[in-house]
């Protein structure tokens, strides 16, 4: 997650309840689709994890989870978790080169700033294993704000989202898009990416 201050305060004093919002998620079929085309016992990235409820089910799937939350109070939570290796770090934190079969990025990187999503992009590319595949959730809109929470939002369009991941150096596969109500009690619509990394790369 970004290093947003208001944004980082709001889910530490709100993290039971983002806890209780996002208990199911483990019945995502963006998820079961995401665990199913990992390899067995592949090594994921759970970015920006929350309380760790989609990096239980991965966890509980076989895969070797490491799950990482700017908010401390979400990675206590997330620690929870049997299988669930979690530690706090923000977007900026993520190096290296060929380390996950996978990377789950489900509505984390609408916190970062506009400016900074190509490097963001660019750096989980690179923490990518060859044949490695990410998935990405955003709000779509345009420009940025803060709700009414206090939680800065970057926007995307599904178009302008597609072109970063290809500029990234991923291929996007497939899309989904829908609408839910988050923390804020808000109906928002979004868009999901899977984009993989070529096997030669």
């Amino acid at each position: 997650m970004s290093g947003d201050k208001n944004t980082l305060a709001v889910y530490a004093a709100r993290a039971e309840d983002y806890a209780h919002l996002t208990r199911k998620a483990a019945e995502d079929p963006l998820l079961h689709a995401f665990i199913e085309a990992m390899p067995q016992g592949a090594a994921v990235l759970d970015l920006g994890c929350g309380p760790g409820n989609a990096a239980a089910a991965m966890a509980e799937a076989g895969l070797a989870v490491t799950a990482t939350d700017a908010v401390p109070e979400m990675v206590a939570l997330a620690a929870r978790h049997p299988g669930v290796t979690a530690q706090v770090a923000t977007f900026d934190d993520i190096t290296g080169d060929a380390l996950y079969d996978g990377v789950w990025a489900n509505f984390s990187l609408l916190h970062a700033e506009p400016q900074a999503l190509p490097r963001h992009l660019t750096a989980l590319a690179h923490a990518l294993k060859p044949g490695g595949r990410l998935h990405v959730a955003m709000k779509t809109g345009e420009g940025a704000h803060r709700d009414d929470l206090g939680r800065h939002y970057t926007y995307v369009t599904e178009t302008g989202l597609s072109q970063l991941l290809s500029d990234a150096g991923l291929t996007p596969v497939a899309t989904t898009t829908g609408a839910d109500k988050g923390l804020d009690g808000k109906l928002a619509p979004w868009v999901a990416i899977t984009a993989e990394k070529p096997a030669d790369a």
